[in-house]
């Protein structure tokens, strides 16, 4: 059974920081790409950052160059997304996914909340 489980969501300030972790169990997780889609409340899902199955570069969001970066540890089956200088913006439920060709896999996604 396919498995996605995203954790470390939560309220933080502005400027706080907060590091999402997604364990995932069910499958080859060392060859498929990950990445971390977020969805605000009435706006379309978008694309965070992907990181490569092997690791290696990423690739990030313009929104969020410089403030978050992701990792992986194959060992673990787990993606990681280091979030730092968090804005109110960044407001949204944060999903893993996970991708090898045209397979797909989704978390339940995490709620993180940025405000004062």
């Amino acid at each position: 059974q396919v498995q996605l489980v995203e954790s470390g969501g939560g309220l933080v300030q502005p400027g706080g920081s907060l590091r999402l972790s997604c364990e995932a169990s069910g499958f080859t997780f060392s060859r498929f790409a990950m990445s971390w889609y977020r969805q605000a409340l009435g706006k379309e899902r978008e694309l965070v950052a992907t990181i490569p199955s092997a690791g290696g570069s990423a690739n990030y969001a313009d929104s969020v160059k410089g403030r978050f970066t992701i990792s992986r540890d194959n060992a673990k089956n787990t993606v990681y997304l280091q979030m730092n200088s968090l804005k109110p913006e960044d407001t949204a439920v944060y999903y893993c996914n996970a991708k090898f060709v045209v397979i797909a896999y989704w978390g339940q996604g995490t709620q993180v909340t940025v405000s004062s």
